[in-house]
């Protein structure tokens, strides 16, 4: 199939994309064709964040987004910030807080909803949106540039051979292909390999985010009420926060993002969020609440300076793919749009000269020139900080956001990757972690269970090793097994075989599709690849 542009990955930063190259084709009375990838069974399913969102990018995307209908319907009214020992909090005043923590004009909403609205508004302008359709290979020319990409063959049995369901996977040809697969793409990480695009740049670094919906007591709940917190139950060295914000009818979504930088590898992200629940002040907006949703997926946090080059022969990377997070704000997808729209623009312009499958230099030009460039200049330090340890991070932040607003003379590097900063597990402390009570907190089983996750169970694993013996004679000899409890879903278990012998059992089928597997496995020895499309989970209202 022959398109002008080719689309993989059906968020806000691809949707924009698609989007605003119809516009541009519409204003122009061009003809421009454009499909959209989405490997989710529909549009939206695999959409988790959050969420406050900045409406700025979607104000220039598409200026008249409350007349069509866009779910943005709880706007921000209070803002409240705690630092959280284990049973006090202290709350820090609103006028000491930075710029970057204050969230009036935001909206508070279900980013799957938004998603979904944003591929209506792509459909009806005439982009062909494709879900249920994984992007598996990237296809290139002959002198080795990028040419679109090929889906994954469906219906193929566990030993890779061809089902009685069988469909071959289909080629998709294009002038230009953007890539906005989200936080550590599987076909973004090959490009970026394959073209050294992070050549001279900080180590790119991750968060695993878990969150849980909940319907709550109408009498406690505050519309508009946004919570952000720090410290207990992390220690101080530990990255990570978490986050409670109320909206729509009675629904509270509270989650924690862990940095994948920690160093224990005893500590369970997905164990820490629920600890985190625990705590009186978060635990009081829980009483007779019920529990209707969860989810995890990685976070690409490292920042402007950790942001790969952007362009290559033949493509773009755009959103969390690149890397455009704000992390400073908790917030991507009002970036995501942003880079979008650039990319499409100089893609546009591309197409109109006649020039195809170029490098697309326009794109960081117009980066470089615009708002998301100062605003992810202003938070460049953020991350870096919180490895000097909670104290020095909230005073520096403070100073650099509140006194000096974004604008300070140094710049502080990042030179580790996340997975290079385990320890050994024998030089770490165990930590014990208290037994569910299925009321407040839960299990990862019972948790997947509400993601509505589903895999073939008779077809290829993909979640892949690269050497099967490396999981038991290094991950589990030194690290004590730590994929046993990064992963938030119960997909990696350590079992004995039947001589007795430990072996890593892989149960698939549980995969969320976080991602945490590829960026934290200490020995870079698991490689995420696609499975079927349509398959993951369906996280509705998330």
């Amino acid at each position: 199939m022959e398109y002008d542009v080719v689309v993989v990955g059906g968020g806000p930063a691809g949707l924009a994309t698609a989007i605003r190259l119809k516009q541009l084709a519409a204003e122009r009375n061009q003809e421009v064709s454009v499909c959209v990838l989405e490997k989710g069974g529909e549009v939206g399913a695999h959409i988790l964040s959050g969420a406050v969102m900045d409406p700025r990018g979607l104000n220039e995307l598409i200026p008249d987004w409350k007349e069509k209908g866009a779910p943005l319907d709880t706007p921000v009214t209070e803002d409240k910030f705690l630092f959280l020992s284990k049973t006090g909090a202290r709350a820090t005043p609103n006028w000491a807080l930075p710029p970057n923590f204050h969230n009036v004009g935001n909206y508070i909403v279900g980013l799957g909803n938004v998603v979904k609205w944003l591929g209506e508004q792509a459909e009806a302008a005439g982009v062909e949106v494709f879900p249920g359709f994984a992007a598996a290979e990237i296809l290139y020319t002959d002198d080795g540039k990028v040419r679109g990409v090929a889906t994954g063959d469906m219906g193929l049995n566990k030993q890779g051979e061809p089902g009685p369901n069988y469909q071959p996977g289909m080629e998709l040809h294009a002038k230009y292909t953007v890539f906005a697969e989200g936080s550590r793409g599987q076909l973004g990480r090959q490009l970026i390999e394959r073209f050294k695009l992070d050549a001279g740049k900080d180590p790119q670094s991750y968060g695993i985010g878990i969150k849980e919906l909940w319907q709550i007591d109408p009498a406690l709940h505050k519309p508009g009420l946004v919570i952000h917190t720090a410290g207990w139950p992390l220690d101080a060295d530990t990255y990570g926060g978490s986050f409670l914000y109320h909206y729509g009818e009675n629904l509270v979504t509270v989650g924690m993002v862990v940095g994948l930088d920690y160093a224990n590898p005893w500590l369970s992200p997905f164990e820490e969020f629920q600890r985190y629940k625990t705590h009186p002040e978060i635990r009081k907006y829980f009483e007779g609440a019920k529990r209707i949703g969860y989810g995890a997926r990685a976070i690409t946090a490292g920042g402007l300076l950790s942001l790969p080059k952007l362009a290559f022969p033949g493509g773009v990377l755009v959103g969390c793919e690149a890397g455009f997070l704000n992390a400073s704000r908790i917030k991507g997808s009002h970036a995501a749009i942003k880079s979008g729209m650039m990319a499409a623009e100089a893609a546009f312009d591309a197409l109109t000269a006649g020039r195809e499958q170029d490098e697309l230099s326009a794109y960081p030009q117009a980066f470089e020139k615009s708002w998301l460039h100062e605003e992810l200049n202003k938070a460049r330090n953020f991350k870096q900080w919180f490895k000097k340890g909670q104290t020095v991070a909230v005073l520096m932040t403070g100073i650099e956001q509140l006194v000096l607003r974004g604008k300070m003379p140094w710049t502080i590097h990042r030179t580790k990757p996340d997975y290079a900063c385990l320890q050994p597990a024998a030089e770490c402390a165990r930590i014990d972690y208290p037994k569910p009570d299925g009321k407040l907190t839960f299990d990862r089983l019972s948790s997947v269970f509400l993601s509505s996750t589903n895999h073939d169970e008779d077809e290829p694993v993909h979640l892949t090793l690269k050497d099967p013996s490396i999981p038991v004679q290094v991950n589990l000899a030194k690290y004590g097994g730590p994929e046993a409890r990064y992963c938030p879903a119960a997909v990696y278990e350590f079992v004995k075989d039947d001589n007795g012998n430990d072996k890593l059992q892989i149960n698939a089928q549980n995969c969320v599709h976080c991602k945490t597997c590829d960026i934290k496995d200490p020995t870079q020895n698991i490689v995420w690849v696609a499975p079927q499309g349509g398959e993951g989970p369906v996280y509705s209202g998330m």
